[in-house]
């Protein structure tokens, strides 16, 4: 099964095609333009430079958040448009799950962390299971580092863009129990995405393309603006 896998959910997008257990191609960049500018154009090198035709895709897997809002909606709306073209199916995968899975056989407790602005992460926790998979042991949240330190009590792998702006004060508040992984771990990779996808697209479960919205785990600036009476609609 060819499987397509996009990540637009931070500054650092991914784009990475499998053929079942076989990496074809992944393109990764950070760059200043935006993914509106850019994602198309990987497709296309991606597919180019593995010989494979858009048509040949099985199917798509997306990277559905928690993330950046503008770099989710353009992913989402992306994998649709290729998904109506094609008529291939979607499945959508955990950006912190996919995230997660570049230290999967670590022994210590797994922290995915995204900086999410406003003095916030986006986080969950795994562990390593005996079956060589990930154990979710506690729900993705929007929540303030100090806060999500204070639930850790052993041994724990941070990773994710998170830990640049909070690198500190894990390492001050957890000590000798905060590891911080290298940083070519800290970015979600879309041939992981596609593999991910792909494990949910063997199972028949599929994204209705008309309905899935991304995973925010929070409202956006101009909604909260909105609440707080400071738009005002035009007459």
């Amino acid at each position: 099964m060819r499987v397509l896998g996009i990540d637009t959910s931070t500054s650092c997008g991914s784009i990475g095609l499998i053929e079942d257990e076989r990496i074809l191609c992944e393109y990764s960049l950070e760059k200043k333009a935006s993914h509106s500018e850019r994602v198309l154009k990987t497709i296309d090198r991606v597919l180019e430079d593995s010989g494979v035709s858009i048509g040949d895709i099985d199917g798509f897997a997306i990277s559905v958040g928690p993330g950046s809002f503008t770099g989710l909606r353009i992913g989402v709306s992306t994998v649709k448009g290729l998904a109506f073209a094609t008529g291939k199916p979607v499945a959508g995968v955990s950006t912190l799950d996919a995230l997660a899975q570049n230290v999967r056989y670590s022994p210590y407790l797994i922290c995915p962390a995204l900086d999410a602005r406003k003095g916030e992460v986006y986080s969950a926790l795994y562990r390593h299971s005996e079956k060589g998979g990930l154990t979710k042991l506690a729900p993705e949240m929007a929540i303030k580092p100090v806060d999500l330190l204070e639930r850790i009590e052993e041994k724990t792998l941070f990773l994710g863009n998170g830990v640049y702006p909070y690198g500190d004060l894990i390492r001050r508040k957890l000590g000798d129990m905060a590891h911080i992984a290298a940083f070519p771990f800290n970015f979600i990779h879309g041939v992981i995405v596609a593999q991910l996808g792909r494990q949910n697209l063997g199972k028949g479960e599929y994204l209705d393309l008309e309905g899935f919205t991304p995973r925010y785990l929070r409202k956006s600036e101009a909604e909260l603006k909105w609440n707080d009476g400071i738009l005002v609609k035009k007459a």
